[in-house]
């Protein structure tokens, strides 16, 4: 267990110091589950008050507050100062190859070339021709395609599948079952259907269903993910039909979210869980997708765009938009929308009120 002086975390962080005792840090965590050696960290109003029950003698909090008796470390930006202090405690899981850097159980064609220091775990399959990196990681369960190309100093988390072709950067995480490189959902049918004419003409005309066959349409691009790009768990991340569908340097991608053949994601860009996007979406950079948002096709989204939660999005949007609703609009709009939402239901209740007066109008005049 590693040990830090409160003045050894000050200067990591950035921080202004102010000392009340010598406290040997060992932990970090939130004051109420704080000990004598735990760092605790007061970064809201609600913590900062919980200091009043935490037994820690040293506390992590925005700049300008003092905490009586309490060692404290200030800092301008305290989700900032977190991060750095998370990586001091962090331990990177274990790849678990062995007494090599390749575990038996790997199967590693022939042809494959493996960079130094590469760790290779349990059950791990290594195709023809595939390229891995000087310090990647791979742990157990994993499958490596044929001709697939990964960069220096990656960590694949149990259970990550990359199709045949694909290219992925320097420094990418990928998280438990992601899946990068499967075919992308494309088909078409002999002759038009039913989707194609409610694209065209906003409604289904032919009464009669017509029997067709749907025939799949391959897809023989590929994914390529650039360098610092970490992509959560059982996220899914389909090969373009001809051309590639790309995702940009410095990109996070959170857990459960489907991005469709042909995207183009721009660089640092958040998608957050469970957002799903749609066949040749075009999206900007630094872009912001929020938690079950929802693209249509053939869309372009503006770089430095937000997306809030749950949002329905069937039409471009330029840059610095920030789109809200259900189907989805900018949000100075949607304000307007409550608003009238608003208005209308007052008008309907003075109507409620003066009914009575107009229905014996009415009656006097028929």
């Amino acid at each position: 267990m590693r040990t830090f002086t409160v003045e050894e975390i000050s200067h990591i962080v950035d921080g202004m110091l102010t000392k009340c005792s010598d406290v040997n840090i060992t932990h970090i965590a939130p004051p109420l589950l704080s000990d004598e050696n735990t760092l605790a960290l007061a970064l809201g109003e609600d913590e900062i008050m919980n200091m009043a029950q935490s037994k820690a003698k040293a506390a992590l909090v925005p700049l300008g507050v003092q905490l009586d008796g309490i060692t404290t470390i200030e800092v301008e930006r305290p989700r900032l100062a977190m991060m750095k202090l998370l990586n001091m405690f962090y331990v990177e899981p274990k790849v678990n190859c062995g007494n090599s850097n390749i575990h038996p159980s790997a199967v590693i064609h022939e042809t494959a070339q493996i960079g130094e220091n590469v760790q290779i775990g349990p059950n791990v399959v290594i195709s023809e021709h595939a390229q891995i990196g000087d310090n990647t990681k791979i742990i157990a369960n994993s499958y490596i395609g044929g001709g697939v190309k990964i960069g220096k100093n990656c960590f694949f988390h149990p259970g990550v599948n990359i199709g045949d072709r694909c290219q992925l950067g320097d420094k990418v995480i990928l998280h438990h079952g992601v899946s990068i490189g499967a075919d992308g959902f494309s088909f078409v049918t002999e002759n038009p259907d039913n989707i194609e004419q409610a694209k065209k003409d906003g409604e289904i005309k032919d009464n009669k269903p017509a029997e067709h066959v749907i025939f799949k349409i391959p897809s023989i691009g590929a994914v390529v993910i650039g360098n610092n790009v970490e992509i959560g768990a059982n996220t899914t991340i389909d090969r373009g039909t001809i051309e590639n569908t790309t995702i940009g340097d410095n990109t996070k991608i959170d857990d459960l979210v489907m991005i469709g053949h042909n995207c183009k994601v721009g660089k640092g860009c958040l998608i957050v869980s469970q957002v799903g996007i749609a066949g040749s979406c075009v999206i900007g950079d630094r872009v912001v997708i929020a938690g079950q948002a929802g693209l249509a096709d053939h869309l372009n989204i503006g770089s430095d765009t937000i997306i809030t939660a749950k949002a329905g999005v069937t039409k471009s949007f330029p840059e610095k938009s920030i789109i809200v609703g259900i189907p989805a609009v900018p949000r100075k709009e949607f304000i307007k929308q409550l608003k009238t939402m608003k208005d209308a239901q007052e008008i309907f209740a003075k109507f409620r009120k003066f009914e009575p007066v107009l229905d014996t109008f009415m009656e006097e005049h028929q």
